[in-house]
Order: structure tokens, then C-alpha cells, then sequence
């Protein structure tokens, strides 16, 4: 009788033979010529003329609803909301070939009531497919969208959804344990009665997507999600969102993803790319790709991130001309555990200077300590022009899997001034540096007396 371990080896080395072949992946340039920022037709709707007020106590819901719908009728357009003081009780669902463009001065800032996010909608949570309450500003299946102008999205989150995570465990547990027994996902329901908070804005199985100038504060959850989605230009956005798990812009199963400009403050990650979670991940195998990320502020926990929802593979993400400023916990950090399984390669990091940081470079295919019998294929990483001033745990962690070691990760003129630790390296092979310097430089050698 084969032995399981035996079939694990052989299933390892055939992924490892498989995934080491020359790849055929777009250039930079090649990606950059496809993400175009949609087109809408001449139409312009007030929020006022649908009894729109900015006066913060009236209801304006029913307001954004019936200009969607005027939008729809007509074949797209441009609803703009001017300066004013917007409650709404309840999401905005997108149509089709609209803008919804919140003019600076205005602020949208929503109910903190569950019902009014009632009934479930076709969502994600923690990288699991499943229906539970809207998020705020919620698209699904669209095409040609928009969210601009400089004015405020706020979830006012911080002293009402926020504190849903104490009580979420049960129905997180629940909805992972559903995606690993294959639920089907129309039976994955969630909403009332559970404490899975959603998400402040999602973008579910769309194309053509511009999120322009906005500022968001204070988000329930995720604070950009874009699921299954392709043709997303995200720039100029601002960040003030420091409620728990605000990551700023989330990709899972994307691709075509162009993210500039953004100055982000969460209390999160700022950018965590994702591909789904363990068997459903897998299964579906719908892989982000073709992302880039450049000319970007990082503030927060945790700066350019990739997992630990990667089960379906992360590819060709190029991060490039980013700084950060004060703290981080982790710069750049790749993290996945053996429930994933997937790949995750070819991956760019240039011109990224860092402030301080616990960990500057970090990658973990064990994060949590957690997970067995779907390691990560890690491989293919290029570090380079990379300056931290200070890493107080560490300059550059790789720690991989003892049956698929981390390998080929090049790094290319980086400078961390000072570390706690220079280097941790584990379960890791073919790990190439040529002019890195951590701890400060060392002169010539002296004579000997």
C-alpha cells in the first residue's frame, strides 16, 4: 500500500516541477496598457433632485436608490453629491455605468442599525464565499462604475461595529469550517444573529472600476474590497481608518489592478492582496494577478501585504516608488500557512524606503503556527533599492516549509540601517544578495597587529 506521506512527497515535488517552468507573464507595461478608467455617458443626476438633503438627519437612502435607478433608466451617468452632512440608513447598491461622485465638503456617513444592512447579499468574508449583511457601498456584478471627488465615506464604526469582533469567533469558526466541508454557498448564511461586520466598500465580480480622491474613515470592517473583479484603477484615495481589521485595499481573486497615489493611514494592512482560503481557494483556483502598486504613502500596522488568504495563488504583483512614515509593524510581508496550499511568485518590490519598523522584509509559509497538509509554493521573489532606517526585531525574515523550502528570493541594493536581527533564514534555499548592508556598512580591513 502507497503511504500517504508518500503521496504528499510526490504531490510536492509535482507542484514544485510544475511551477518552476517558465512562466508567461505580462509586463508591466502590458498590464498598464489594459487598465483604462471607464467612460460614462453625459448624463448628470443631483442627489437633491431625488429629495436628497445634507442636513445629517435625514434619511438619504431612498434618495441614492431612486438616482441609481434614474441612472440605470438612462444608461449610465454621473449622480454628484454636493457639499452637505449625508446620514444614509442603510447601503448604496451600484448600477452599470455610473459615477457616484461625493464632491469635497460632502460626507456619506451611514447607520450603525444591523437591519438596515438586511436582507444578506452575495459577499465575502475572510476570504470565504458566503451571504451575509451588505457592505455600505456594494457593487455586484457591474460594469463601468465609479466612486470619485474629495469629499468623506465614513463608516461610523468605531464605537458600535467595532466591537462585533468579540463576539465574531463562533461565526467565524462556523464560515471556515463551512468552506473547508464544501458547503454549497447559497447555504453559507450569515447576517442577523451572527457577528461577521461587513465591509465598508466591495466591488463583487465587476470590471471596469474607478475609485478616485475619496476619503475614508472608520470603516465596520475591510475598508476597499475587490473580489473577482478586473480593470481596477484605485488612486489619489486617502485613509483614516483605524478601527480592527481596517485594511485599506484589498484584491482577492483580481487582476488588472492598478493602485497609485493613495495615502493611506489604517490600523491594519495597508494593501493586502489575497486569493481566497484554503479548500474553496483551491478549488476554485482563480488566481490575483497583474497587480501594481506605486507612488504610495504606507502608514499603519502593516504596509504591502500578500495572504494569508492566498489559497488560489498570488502572481505578478509589482510594488514600486512607495514610502512610509512612522511606524509599521512589518514593511513587506508575504504570509501564508499549510491550510492554504497555492503559490505565491513573481513578486516586485523597488524603490521602497522604509521608517521604522518591527520587521522590515518578512516572509512565513506558517503563519500562526497554524495549518497542515497544504503547504505554499513561495518562489520568485526581487527585492531591490530597498532603505529602512530601523528594524527593531528584524531586517529580513524567510521562513519557509521543511518539505518546500522558500527559494530563489534575490535581493538588490538594501540598506537597513540598524536590526535588531540582520537576517533569519529557514527552511530556505537560494537566497541571493548582492549589495545588502544591514547594521551599517563595514570598512576596510584593519592590519594586524
Amino acid at each position: 500500500m502507497i503511504q500517504p506521506k508518500f503521496l504528499v512527497l510526490i504531490g510536492l515535488l509535482f507542484l514544485l516541477a510544475c511551477s518552476t517552468e517558465k512562466q508567461q507573464l505580462d509586463t508591466k507595461e502590458e498590464i498598464l496598457a489594459r487598465i483604462v478608467a471607464p467612460i460614462f455617458p453625459d448624463n448628470t443626476f443631483l442627489i437633491g433632485d431625488f429629495s436628497g438633503v445634507g442636513d445629517g438627519t435625514t434619511d438619504n437612502k431612498p434618495a441614492f436608490e431612486k438616482a441609481m435607478q434614474a441612472s440605470e433608466a438612462a444608461g449610465g451617468g454621473r449622480i454628484i453629491v454636493p457639499p452637505g452632512e449625508y446620514l444614509v440608513n442603510g447601503p448604496i447598491h451600484f448600477v452599470s455605468n455610473t459615477e457616484l461622485h461625493i464632491e469635497e465638503g460632502a460626507r456619506l456617513f451611514f447607520s450603525s442599525d444591523p437591519a438596515h444592512y438586511l436582507p444578506v447579499v452575495a459577499t465575502s468574508w475572510e476570504g470565504t464565499l458566503l451571504y451575509n449583511y451588505s457592505p455600505f457601498i456594494y457593487a455586484y456584478q457591474c460594469e463601468n462604475i465609479a466612486l470619485t471627488g474629495k469629499g468623506t465615506i465614513d463608516g461610523e464604526a468605531s464605537e458600535t461595529w467595532q466591537l462585533w469582533r468579540n463576539n465574531q469567533k463562533e461565526s467565524q469558526l462556523l464560515s471556515r469550517e463551512m468552506n473547508n466541508n464544501a458547503v454549497p454557498v447559497e447555504e453559507r448564511i450569515f447576517g442577523d444573529g451572527h457577528y461577521l461586520r461587513p465591509h465598508l466598500i466591495q466591488f463583487y465580480d465587476c470590471k471596469n472600476i474607478l475609485v478616485e480622491d475619496v476619503l475614508i474613515e472608520d470603516s465596520p470592517f475591510w475598508c476597499v474590497h475587490l473580489l473577482m473583479s478586473r480593470n481596477v484603477t484605485v488612486r489619489g484615495v486617502r485613509f483614516d481608518a483605524h478601527n480592527k481589521n481596517n485594511d485599506g485595499i484589498d484584491p482577492e481573486y483580481s487582476q488588472d489592478v492598478l493602485i497609485e497615489n493613495v495615502s493611506f493611514n489604517n490600523a491594519d494592512d495597508n494593501v493586502a492582496i489575497k486569493a481566497g482560503r484554503d479548500l474553496e481557494g483551491r478549488t476554485l483556483g482563480l488566481s490575483t494577478k497583474n497587480i501594481i502598486v506605486r507612488n504610495c504613502k504606507l502608514k499603519g500596522l502593516h504596509g504591502i501585504v500578500i495572504g494569508s488568504e492566498m489559497a488560489a495563488g498570488v502572481h505578478n504583483v509589482f510594488v514600486e516608488n512607495c514610502e512610509a512614515s512612522g511606524y509599521l509593524k512589518r514593511g513587506l510581508y508575504i504570509k501564508s500557512n499549510p491550510d492554504r496550499g497555492g503559490e505565491i511568485s513573481h513578486i516586485y518590490f523597488k524603490n521602497v524606503k522604509l521608517d521604522l519598523v518591527e520587521d522590515a522584509f518578512f516572509i512565513t509559509s506558517f503563519y500562526h503556527q497554524e495549518g497542515e497538509g497544504h503547504v505554499t509554493h513561495i518562489h520568485d521573489v526581487f527585492v531591490e533599492d530597498i532603505y529602512c532606517r530601523e528594524g527593531t526585531a528584524a531586517g529580513i525574515v524567510v521562513h519557509g516549509f521543511p518539505e518546500l523550502k522558500v527559494h530563489d528570493i534575490y535581493f538588490t541594493n538594501v540598506t537597513i540601517e540598524k536590526a535588531a536581527v540582520a537576517f533569519d533564514l529557514k527552511d530556505a534555499r537560494h537566497i541571493v544578495m548582492e549589495d545588502v548592508s544591514i547594521g551599517g556598512q563595514a570598512g576596510p580591513p584593519t592590519w594586524a597587529q
